[in-house]
């Protein structure tokens, strides 16, 4: 049962270490994501757990619990009539209370406390002992004066009580100082009146803000003696349900009179239950945590997507067509059948083959898998080959078109459901390596390899070629003998034949022949074969390709999901 209702039971709170694994939880959540989290909701963050953290390391177990309420409210006449001695002053002029008064409940030193709370006017309950502002009638404490402290010191060792300044205050400096103790109180005691209660300052600019603190939250109708009990049931009853309407679960009021004492007794058991706790503390620290991982969820989506799950076949098309992929795999098909040719065209023929451009040569291409050689004598046509940088052409506007287009609905897709700033962080992440993008497609081209294992086809047909030509070439040259002898009319043996033709005339003839149709054969036969060369070094291409999209685009991308991963699971955790 919590503070605010009746009997001895104790505050439900969270445990030390649960409270420790939420803003373990929180501290990492803001170091994932802190540049993508709303930034006001960030600086709350860092500053509970700035405020958690001192707060926990403070030794003593003391529980703070702050008297608040507007100005005439009562509530220091009420600190008086709690603490049992006329420590808060007293008086007819408002605002009466500019500075928090403290009351200490046990032996235990609470020095530490209040000087982190910045609280200087302290008293010491049931002792004589005090500092802070003197008697109405400028006398000291004694401990005569005393002895109804000790009689409620029992079940409150460990009680500090403040004397807050009035909220609504004239003076900015005393509305300040109330804002600020309110923030580092374990908990909170509403003291209004009669007059006050409905007050839209005290509903809207403070107990609706600190609803998710219900669990340590009390309201107090003061000055319920001016009233009689219809009138202040009929109030109570009013007053919970304003505090429902501002969140407050379960809302109960408590009237007192710090006059006649009525209510005073029941105020005190249970501060005596918050204090026996010994969880108030925990519980607004863990109330606060929960609030700004509240406030940074809804920053942060329930899921994000899987960039290894997107389609990528368009961005990696465009991304090859920006590269020159087509281009290159034209020119390797052209290489393929231009050195076919060389090893397997017609013997007399291959010559020719010295007046075509060698392809690759001409886009600046290796052709073994390494960086092109630097050449010996450099002119300003071979400065890309020194760099490493091929002479593809330029991608076309139509190609930059498809890649923009491309990259933006992969981001679109990537980035699909998540809050503003993480979509915004999806796409900086990409525009972040826009600028080399280029830079690094060109040299995934330069380094794959264009060339493959010669066919042993080509090995074949070029034996057969060189004995076809070298047949062709001895029947030529056995006709020229021959025609010698006859011009110098030298006998000549018997030329031998195969039926009407002479052997030499075959030779020469069939050579030929057979020369040219297996030239022309093996052109076609290359033609399959470059069609096969393309499709091998294409699938290396497009490897290359997507590694540079993988390095440039998906990876980055992939770093902020699991930062949102990250932030989001987090955030869950302390929200448990």
């Amino acid at each position: 049962m919590s503070p605010i209702r009746r009997g001895r039971a104790k505050v439900k709170a969270p445990t030390a270490a649960e409270l420790g694994d939420r803003t373990t939880a929180l501290s990492l959540a803001l170091v994932s994501g802190a540049d993508e989290l709303d930034p006001t909701g960030v600086d709350e963050s860092r500053r509970v757990l700035d405020r958690a953290h001192e707060r926990l390391t403070i030794a003593g177990d003391h529980t703070v619990v702050a008297l608040a309420g507007a100005t005439g409210s009562g509530k220091s006449s009420l600190f008086n009539a709690l603490v049992g001695e006329p420590i808060a002053t007293i008086g007819a002029r408002r605002p009466t209370t500019a500075k928090p008064t403290a009351a200490v409940w046990g032996h235990s030193d609470a020095s530490e406390l209040l000087d982190w709370l910045h609280v200087d006017a302290r008293h010491v309950v049931g002792s004589a002992r005090s500092e802070g502002p003197a008697r109405p009638d400028g006398s000291e404490g004694s401990g005569s004066e005393g002895a109804d402290g000790l009689e409620g010191l029992e079940g409150l060792d460990g009680l500090v009580l403040l004397d807050l300044p009035d909220f609504d205050s004239r003076e900015l400096s005393h509305r300040r100082e109330a804002e600020r103790i309110l923030e580092l109180v374990d908990m909170f005691i509403w003291v209004t009146d009669p007059q006050k209660y409905a007050d839209a300052r005290l509903h809207d600019e403070f107990v609706s803000l600190m609803a998710h603190h219900d669990a340590v939250t009390l309201a107090v109708l003061n000055q319920a003696d001016r009233l009689d009990g219809t009138a202040v049931k009929a109030l109570r009853q009013d007053f919970t349900k304003l505090l429902e309407a501002d969140g407050i679960h379960d809302a109960s009021v408590l009237a007192t009179s710090a006059v006649s004492g009525a209510g005073v007794p029941e105020l005190k058991q249970r501060l005596a239950n918050a204090v026996a706790g010994q969880a108030a503390s925990r519980q607004r620290l863990n109330a606060d945590v929960v609030a700004v991982a509240r406030r940074l969820r809804q920053g942060v989506a329930d899921g994000e997507p899987y960039v290894g799950r997107l389609d990528r076949t368009q961005l990696d098309a465009s991304l090859a067509r920006a590269a020159g992929v087509p281009i290159v795999l034209d020119a390797v098909a052209r290489d393929y059948r231009r050195e076919a040719f060389a090893h397997t065209g017609w013997l007399y023929a291959r010559w020719t083959r010295g007046f075509a451009a060698d392809p690759l040569r001409r886009l600046r291409l290796d052709r073994t898998g390494g960086r092109p050689a630097i050449p010996v004598d450099i002119d300003g046509s071979d400065v890309r080959a020194v760099l490493g940088r091929s002479s593809i052409p330029a991608p076309t506007p139509s190609a930059v078109s498809g890649v923009e287009l491309a990259t933006r609905s992969f981001v679109t897709d990537a980035s699909e459901g998540l809050p503003v700033r993480w979509a915004q962080a999806v796409e900086e992440a990409v525009a972040h390596g826009d600028g080399s993008l280029a830079d690094a497609l060109d040299q995934a081209v330069v380094g794959t390899s264009l060339r493959a294992r010669r066919p042993v086809w080509w090995l074949l047909v070029n034996v057969i070629q060189w004995v076809l030509g070298l047949t062709a070439a001895l029947g030529v040259i056995w006709l020229a003998v021959l025609w010698v002898l006859g011009l110098l009319q030298i006998p000549a043996p018997e030329t031998p034949a195969v039926g009407v033709l002479p052997v030499p005339v075959l030779m020469l003839g069939g050579g030929l022949l057979l020369g040219v149709l297996l030239g022309l054969l093996s052109r076609w036969w290359a033609k399959v074969g470059a069609r096969r060369r393309k499709a091998v070094v294409g699938k290396r291409l497009f490897e290359a390709v997507a590694h540079v999209a993988d390095e440039r685009l998906l990876i980055p991308i992939d770093e902020v999901l699991d930062r949102h991963r990250q932030t989001r699971e987090h955030l869950d955790r302390v929200l448990g």
